[in-house]
Order: structure tokens, then sequence, then C-alpha cells
């Protein structure tokens, strides 16, 4: 590995650090490079600024989290779906900081190419890896099933930032998706 590309991986892991344990207003550029132990010029230097910066390790942690899931699906045939569901639910709390990182990076993206870029390459990624997670297929079908589910799960995981009772986990989880089945095949209340 080069020096470049461990320089860059070390801002990352810093930058991650950083999110997981100070308020957003306090992850400086300054406290990234402190985290890491990296130069506070390589910030502008790998990611062009720090916002960049956090916006590439927000995608990173979050495919890090996925691959968290995935772990522990292992083993798991029947029920992946709502034992995802309960893995996402178990591990929020733990990644709360760079989920509300991901919403301010969302709330940026219209005004900010790079930030728009960075977030559709990972949601990219992120359907295709749900999509093999769950098992829904690599097709058209099977990537709109991985899309629907990231949504889902992106907005429970939004409303819970705002309110943590909001959540929507466990029976409560089951419950509503089989209301919503029944709703989208009979066409009612249900």
């Amino acid at each position: 590995m080069s020096p470049q590309r461990s320089n860059r991986s070390q801002l990352i892991d810093g930058t991650l650090r950083c999110l997981e344990r100070l308020p957003a207003e306090r992850v400086t550029a300054r406290a990234i490079a402190e985290e890491s132990g990296a130069n506070l010029a390589s910030i502008t230097y790998h990611f062009g600024s720090k916002d960049d910066l956090v916006t590439e390790a927000v995608v990173v942690g979050l495919d890090r989290w996925l691959e968290e899931i995935d772990a522990a699906l292992a083993g798991v045939t029947a029920g992946r779906y709502d034992r995802a569901a309960e893995i996402v639910a178990s591990t929020r709390q733990r990644h709360e900081g760079l989920a509300r990182t991901f919403l301010a990076a969302l709330a940026r993206a219209p005004h900010d190419d790079r930030v728009r870029a960075t977030l559709a390459a990972g949601f990219r990624r992120t359907r295709s890896a749900v999509a093999d997670v769950l098992g829904t297929g690599s097709d058209r079908a099977g990537l709109d099933a991985a899309a629907l589910t990231v949504a889902l799960f992106n907005g429970l995981l939004f409303q819970t930032l705002v309110d943590p009772d909001l959540a929507v986990e466990g029976n409560r989880f089951r419950a509503a998706q089989e209301r919503l089945a029944r709703v989208r095949d009979a066409g009612g209340s249900g």
C-alpha cells in the first residue's frame, strides 16, 4: 500500500472516530488531523476540503455498517430481512453520529456537485450490496427491491434521529410490513 493511500485511509478512519464521539460542530479539520495522526494539509491534498473528506467518510462508514449487518447475518437463511432490521435497530445508536452527518450531507447534495456524486456512487454500491445481503437478485427488480429497502431503513433512521420514540422495530416492524402487504394485495385497509 502506498503512503498516500495509507494516509487517505487514516483520514477516513480518523473522521469516522470523530463522528462517533464528537458533536457535528466539533468535527473540525484540526480534530480529524489529530484523531487520524495525519498532517492537516493532507486533508486538502487527498480530498479537496474537510467537507469532502467527511462526505467520503460517511459513505465508507455506511458501507462498513452494511458489512457489519452482513457478517451478523452469516448462516441466517430464513427471515434474513427481519433479522437485518433487528441488527440495524441494535446498532443504530452506536452509528448515530454517522447517521446525523449522512443526513447533513444529503441536505448539501443539491448544492454541491462533489457531495452529490459521492453520495450517488455510495447509493449505487449500497443497492447492489443490499441486494446481495438480502438475496433479492441483481436484476432490475432485485436492485429496485434493495433500493426500497434502503429507503425504508434510511427513512426510519432519520425519524429516530429526530425522536427515538419514532422507532419502528421488532414486532411493530413485522406487523407494519404485514399490514402494508395486505393493503397492497387487497387494496384496502387490511
